[in-house]
């Protein structure tokens, strides 16, 4: 039996196209839970937490990411395969079509916001199909005071409709599905995908135009966390480099997972109230945090249950892209607000498959920004269909699917705040030692969180560097309770003369892909690149 829905207020939601709707407003996770599972658009698994399916589209769909292309975007947009132009005449009949759908139905609405910092917060409303979609926006946006509902202005409007599909030849669209951001109009319109990360990504996108052209921020695709001192660390990574593992150290509380802005005041503060975290493979020993914030109030997406209720989580029959989101009080181990001063250290992680890069080394501001822009890891056999051995991957600020401007821009905006605020900027590899994936091995857990700690406890300050001779990084010759052998790679490889070629193989890697954006890198970004062969 369903709860009896306690509405706050009633809205009308004609002004926005959307007529004559069934507004559920501001509805609470509880209620949206039941009413998921009244409609048979979900379960509940044996933690509490509601597992949905999103149906045909199980993750982020970028080739249908599009940005109208106005006067507001034409000249500040880096247009091309990741920010691909949408004419305005079509959006606006886009738009038309979807509140067309949406009127007369029942939806779900929430008013919520982003980052922490009272200073930048942008104010969303978010217009739902779905309840469950409902929810995710309850848990991954800030939440206001039930007295901030009264006089609540939008910034941004989301418009979110999984069941609307698109006529490419009519609507200008690839395909059925889209997700397209209009800044003059100030709505992310969404349809034909139930991937909720769509919604997320969406307004973080918006953030990583608005907060560098009309706020002087640095918007990061990182996590953050801060020690007993008030000393913050910040961690980019893209996806398998250990980003939400190393961050989430229980010395140090969460300031954010995801995505955080680092402000002209030189505060960090997150953009997000929740955690949107991958699940394959998830085990509490492991991921303790992530594994006890799936309770009730959380969503699992496109997971396995059996008969009782409990997850299979190394189940991939649906997607290796499962996924959980829960609002960040669901981890004891915050900080609140989530705000922190400036980062004294930076961590680029990359699980390097080559085996080639150092488990730790210090960069100058130059090759900070490089690296920055490169945006490297590697894919292993098995990540992908069609990969059989590693493959290097690159994405630009560690986020290239989000980011508007040309990666130069926020390179350049990187690395002055190094500078000025005196910042250490690491490159850490989680990935392969003794040689690449397939003979070398992993490097221990253990081992990379007695370097990230030595690190942040200024242990490495005073020891001896070494260059490579390839990468021209900084390598510690000694860590603390860590075996001094395994410092620089080279000397872990049974064939030295393997190990040089294979170096020189990534470096070259690096250098191609850096060629897109020569042309707006600076000299001193340009002086971070390696040795080629």
């Amino acid at each position: 039996m369903l709860a009896k829905k306690k509405i706050t207020k009633t809205i009308a939601l004609e002004k926005y196209g959307i007529e004559n709707a069934e507004v559920q407003y501001q509805l609470s996770p509880d209620e949206l839970h039941e009413i998921t599972i009244g409609k048979g658009q979900g379960v509940e698994a044996s933690s509490g937490a509601l597992a949905v399916n999103t149906g045909e589209f199980t993750g982020r769909s970028p080739k249908d990411r599009f940005i109208v292309e106005d006067e507001v975007t034409k000249d500040e947009v880096w247009w091309g395969d990741i920010n691909i132009p949408f004419a305005p005449e079509k959006f606006d009949a886009l738009y038309e079509k979807v509140t067309k759908y949406l009127s007369g139905k029942e939806v779900f609405v929430r008013d919520s916001y982003a980052c922490a910092d009272d200073d930048y917060r942008l104010n969303i409303r978010v217009v739902n199909e779905y309840p469950w979609s409902n929810l995710f926006a309850y848990n991954m946006f800030l939440r206001p005071e039930k007295s901030e509902l009264k006089d609540f202005k939008e910034d941004w409007l989301v418009v979110n409709a999984p069941g609307f599909e698109a006529d490419p030849e009519i609507d200008g669209t690839r395909q059925h599905n889209f997700a397209i951001l209009n800044f003059s109009k100030k709505i992310a319109l969404i349809g034909g995908t139930g991937y909720t990360g769509e919604i997320k990504k969406g307004i973080f996108s918006a953030l990583n135009f608005i907060l560098p052209v009309d706020r002087n921020t640095l918007p990061m695709h990182c996590s953050a966390n801060v020690g007993e001192e008030g000393d913050t660390a910040i961690f980019f990574g893209l996806s398998g480099t250990g980003k939400t593992t190393l961050s989430a150290d229980p010395e140090r509380r969460l300031i954010g997972d995801d995505e955080h802005g680092w402000t002209k005041e030189n505060r960090v503060f997150n953009f997000e109230g929740g955690c949107y975290a991958k699940v394959i493979n998830l085990t509490e020993e492991n991921e303790p945090d992530i594994f006890r914030a799936i309770k009730k109030g959380a969503i699992l997406e496109n997971v396995i249950l059996d008969k009782a209720g409990e997850v299979d989580f190394e189940n991939t029959e649906i997607t290796q892209n499962t996924r959980v989101s829960y609002p960040i009080y669901h981890i004891k181990n915050i900080k609140e607000p989530s705000i922190g001063e400036h980062p004294k250290n930076i961590f680029f992680l990359t699980a390097d498959a080559f085996g080639v890069l150092p488990p730790i080394s210090k960069l100058s501001p130059g090759q900070a920004a490089y690296h920055f822009i490169s945006g490297y890891t590697a894919k292993v056999a098995g990540t992908e269909a069609g990969v059989d051995e590693p493959v290097p991957s690159f994405s630009a600020c560690f986020g290239a699917p989000f980011m508007p401007l040309h990666p130069a821009r926020y390179a350049e905006m990187l690395s002055a705040k190094m500078k000025e605020n005196n910042v250490n900027v690491w490159l850490v590899n989680t990935g392969w030692t003794g040689g690449p994936y397939g003979v070398g091995s992993r490097m221990k857990l253990r081992y990379t969180r007695e370097m990230i700690s030595s690190a942040l406890e200024g242990k490495l300050d005073h020891v001896e560097f070494q260059e490579h001779p390839v990468f021209k990084l900084q390598m510690p010759v000694e860590c603390e309770n860590v075996p001094s052998e395994i410092l620089n790679p080279r000397n872990t490889w049974k064939d030295k003369e393997a190990y040089d070629k294979k170096a020189k193989t990534l470096a070259d890697s690096f250098q191609k892909n850096f060629e897109k954006f020569e042309a707006q890198a600076n000299e001193e970004i340009l002086s971070g690149a390696p040795n080629g062969s």
